[in-house]
């Protein structure tokens, strides 16, 4: 039988990168987020007379740094994941928003409308019968479809809970304390959640098979 990922348009082309390089561009221009709002958050600079908050500032520098990073790294490994897509799109749309306006709310529901967003498609794919994610990360994580189902039910509900927890800290806190959230946050627990569900990748995982020569 022919291994899945050898025909899976999806890992067609693909090139691999070194993972801290990955890791620098994906993570690169949030962290240049938080460092220059934390230094000016206070601050308010004066553009073609308008008066910007250190926050819209530092959206605005944020979003070409997103641009060019994710462009980088089509580059390096000639194909990106429908979620980096979607993420950039939204981040120029709502990032956009908050600088044309000059209110930093656009920029602070974009999370909670790229989880929704999230949310409904893989729901969307479940009831289909699909688990998309599967075609999306089979490469990475080889596992059987019922595992790809838990998975997928358990990553919608997590999408749910992150968009809830996006705007209850962004109307109810802090500027610095959304921020945190947004840069520390979300990334340790999209990483503990992959790293809890350690027990359903080894019940569930399949191995390539090995070519005997």
């Amino acid at each position: 039988m022919t291994d899945q990922n050898d025909t899976n348009p999806q890992h067609a082309g693909a090139r691999q990168t070194k993972p801290w390089v990955k890791m620098a561009l994906e993570f690169g221009p949030l962290l240049v987020f938080f460092v220059f709002f934390t230094r000016y958050k206070d601050a308010h600079f004066v553009i073609g007379g308008t008066d910007y908050s250190g926050f819209v500032v530092a959206t605005a520098l944020f979003i070409p740094l997103m641009a060019v990073s994710t462009f980088i790294l089509w580059r390096l490994t000639g194909r990106l994941a429908p979620m980096q897509i979607a993420t950039l799109v939204l981040v120029v749309v709502f990032g956009g928003l908050s600088v044309w306006f000059n209110d930093p709310h656009f920029f602070k529901m974009k999370p909670t409308i790229i989880y929704l967003i999230f949310a409904a498609i893989l729901a969307f794919g479940l009831w289909r019968g699909k688990p998309w994610l599967q075609l999306v990360m089979d490469g990475a994580i080889p596992m059987k479809t019922e595992g790809w189902t838990i998975l997928t039910k358990r990553l919608i509900a997590l999408f749910l809970f992150l968009a809830v927890a996006n705007e209850v800290i962004w109307r109810t806190m802090s500027d610095q304390a959304w921020v945190n959230f947004k840069t520390f946050g979300l990334t340790i627990l999209m990483f503990g959640f992959f790293i809890a569900q350690g027990p359903l990748f080894s019940r569930y995982g399949t191995e390539k098979p090995k070519n005997d020569d």
